[in-house]
Parts: structure tokens; C-alpha cells; sequence
């Protein structure tokens, strides 16, 4: 048999979208990931897309991985959350220095990595690397991961903080603690990790403004120029991607609900022959279309930039930010409209339509969603000033 290919892996994961539909409801009672769901997507080759060929991986197209990402939201929301984050953590770790990698994958080249970036922890310099100390919340999918990565800032003897970092921790170092429950993505199992004073060698430590400068120690050994990308358009598309999944999970499921939907308010009218119902499903489609097209057109453009040998402009990541967050409001009003579309019976329990209207809703709330914040960093490059973020 040969080598596992990119178009193999969406295929086999294509092949998995009606048991990952079936187990939606499951893996929502059960607060996290249902472990077969794991199994099989690892067995279709789904975490290694982006992953270094040196440790078994296929460097994929990241968009090509969005896409996967997207087709398992909309078989189950929570399911395509963890897989998107579980699944761009290998590009990340490819940043790290090969010391890291080789800790990591040198013996299974299936460990994976879940995570919590914000700043809720802090370290201290010492000889060799760091003490780490905090508690960190929503580390998606930590249930099937056997490290962390964990953000926070470094500080000096005086306490100030002079660098901002990600921290790579095995799981004999760090505690889950249980407290996922949730009204929406609730099957994604984003508990808390509590770290306490542990030491953190320098080779798993990467600063946030080597990220910035599209740069790490992990380049000197993975030459693909996937990870050269920006973090700020590989990370927060991560996010979108499958708040896109579920807007397509919920259009499905809103059609071929509709097309057996009769309105007893309506004197028994069938929903398919409303044409008001028509037009809402036809603005569902175009908003859903156009994020997909955003999100998928800058992260293109920004690979054929780094595959030339050019710099990626700072005017174009700040527009990929600007269309990242774009996405997931365009994707939200999509799933809104198709709720307000269907009736009074999409209310129950267990219906798809209210799972993704929830689990979605839910994803918004993530950081690298916040609309304000990704439009001041494109209008501040728009009018010639410098912008300083480390998600872009």
C-alpha cells in the first residue's frame, strides 16, 4: 500500500461523517469527544495533515485542512471544534525547536496536543528555562491529549513581564480539572489545566514575537512553507472553520427538515412551497458560501506569497483577521436565520438545528472572534499606523 495521501484522508473522513452525526448527541451527554470518534479520525489520517513529514505527517494545504475541519462540524459541532484545535496543534509544534518535537513525536507520532493561549498563568526565568505557575481554562479536547500548550507572560525579578510565551508541558506535569458544563459546545470537554510550579526547559518555550515574525527554531528542520504562514491567520481560522461547519450542518439539517415540514398555522401549507422560506434558506447559503470563500482566499493567497519566497504584508494578515472574525458572524446569522425558519419543533431537544444554533453561538465567544478587535487592527494598517498584535 502506499503513502497516505491528502485526498485519502478526506475521503476516509468523508466515509466517518454519518457515525460522528450519530454520536452528536452522545458526545454532548458526555461532555466531551466521544473516544471512537477519536480513534477513527486518527485512524483516517486526519491529525497528521498538518503535521511534519519527518514525523509522519503530510504538511497539507492548511486550507485543505480547514475544509476537513468543516465537513466534520457539520456532521457534529463539538466534535469538528476539537479536531480543528487538536488538528492545527502539530503545525504549531513544528515552530518549536526539534529537541521538542523529538519529545513528542519520537515515539508516537499520534500524541496530541490541546491547549489554553491566554495569559492566565506566569513564568519565571531560571537557569535552563522557566517556572511555570497558573491555572489555565478551556483547553478543548484535553481529555485525548497527552501534552499542553499553555500561553503566558514571562516576568522579571521586579515582576514585570518582559516576553509573552507558549509553554509545551507532557501531562505528568499539569492537572485536568473538571468544569466543562456548558450551554453550547458542550461536548468539546474544555476543561482547566492547573500547572504548579513546574519547570519548563528553554526547548519548549516559543515567544509570541518570533510567531509574529512568522519565525521559530522549528523552521530550520520543517522547510515547508506552511510554517512560514502567520499564527494570526493559521490559529484564529482554526477557530472559524468549523463555526462554518456547523452553519453547513445546520443548513442540511434545516432543508431536509423543511422539505417534510407542514404549518397548521398556515392551513397545512408545506414549507418547501413558502417562498419566504425559500428566500431565508437562500440568504443562509450565500452568507455561509461567503465565508467559506473569505477564510479559504486569504490563507490561499497568504501560501502562494511564502511558496514564492516573498513576505507576507502586514495590510494582507490584518485583512485575514478582518475576514476570519467576518466568518464566523456571516456563518451565526446563517444558523440565526435557519433557526427562525423553522418552527416551533426545532426547539426539542436532540434536534440538529438547535445543537448547532447553540454549539455555534458558543464558538463566538472565543477570543479570536472578537469582531472589534480584528476591524481597529485592519483600519489602524489602513490608515498607515503601525499595528502591533501577535494574532496577526
Amino acid at each position: 500500500m502506499g503513502e497516505l495521501t491528502v485526498d485519502e484522508v478526506r475521503t476516509r473522513v468523508t466515509d466517518l461523517l454519518g457515525e460522528l452525526r450519530e454520536r452528536a448527541q452522545e458526545t454532548e451527554d458526555l461532555r466531551k469527544v466521544h473516544d471512537e470518534s477519536i480513534k477513527s479520525l486518527e485512524a483516517a489520517g486526519f491529525f497528521l495533515l498538518l503535521q511534519p513529514a519527518r514525523y509522519g505527517g503530510l504538511e497539507a494545504d492548511p486550507v485543505e485542512f480547514y475544509r476537513t475541519v468543516t465537513d466534520i462540524a457539520s456532521a457534529c459541532g463539538s466534535t469538528g471544534w476539537v479536531a480543528s484545535i487538536l488538528g492545527l496543534h502539530p503545525w504549531h509544534l513544528a515552530l518549536f525547536d526539534d529537541k521538542a518535537q523529538r519529545e513528542v513525536w519520537g515515539e508516537d507520532k499520534n500524541a496530541r496536543i490541546s491547549s489554553s493561549y491566554a495569559p492566565m498563568g506566569k513564568a519565571k526565568i531560571v537557569e535552563g528555562g522557566y517556572r511555570l505557575s497558573g491555572r489555565w481554562s478551556f483547553s478543548s479536547g484535553c481529555d485525548h491529549a497527552t501534552w499542553v500548550f499553555l500561553g503566558g507572560p514571562v516576568l522579571d525579578e521586579e515582576n514585570n513581564p518582559v516576553d509573552f510565551c507558549t509553554y509545551l508541558l507532557p501531562i505528568a506535569d499539569y492537572q485536568i480539572i473538571d468544569v466543562w458544563d456548558t450551554v453550547g459546545l458542550r461536548g468539546t470537554g474544555s476543561n482547566d489545566i492547573l500547572v504548579e510550579d513546574v519547570f519548563v526547559p528553554g526547548h519548549r518555550v516559543l515567544s509570541f514575537k518570533d510567531m509574529a515574525r512568522c519565525s521559530g527554531p522549528g523552521q530550520e528542520v520543517n522547510e515547508s512553507p506552511i510554517y512560514k504562514l502567520p499564527y494570526g491567520t493559521v490559529h484564529p481560522s482554526c477557530i472559524t472553520a468549523p463555526i462554518i461547519g456547523m452553519a453547513r450542518g445546520a443548513y442540511e439539517a434545516h432543508v431536509s427538515y423543511m422539505g417534510e415540514r407542514v404549518r397548521a398555522a398556515y392551513a397545512g401549507e408545506q414549507s418547501k412551497e413558502d417562498p419566504f422560506a425559500k428566500v431565508r434558506i437562500a440568504e443562509a447559503a450565500s452568507e455561509i458560501d461567503a465565508a467559506w470563500l473569505q477564510l479559504s482566499r486569504n490563507v490561499a493567497e497568504e501560501l502562494e506569497l511564502v511558496r514564492a519566497g516573498k513576505t507576507i504584508p502586514m495590510p494582507m494578515r490584518t485583512r485575514a483577521r478582518r475576514d476570519q472574525v467576518r466568518g464566523t458572524e456571516r456563518s451565526i446569522a446563517a444558523i440565526d436565520r435557519l433557526f427562525e425558519n423553522s418552527g416551533g419543533r426545532a426547539l426539542r431537544n436532540g434536534t440538529p438545528i438547535q445543537r448547532f444554533w447553540r454549539d455555534a453561538h458558543a464558538g463566538r465567544v472565543h477570543a479570536a472572534n472578537d469582531p472589534e478587535r480584528a476591524y481597529v487592527l485592519y483600519g489602524t494598517g489602513e490608515f498607515g499606523l503601525p499595528v502591533r498584535d501577535a494574532m496577526v
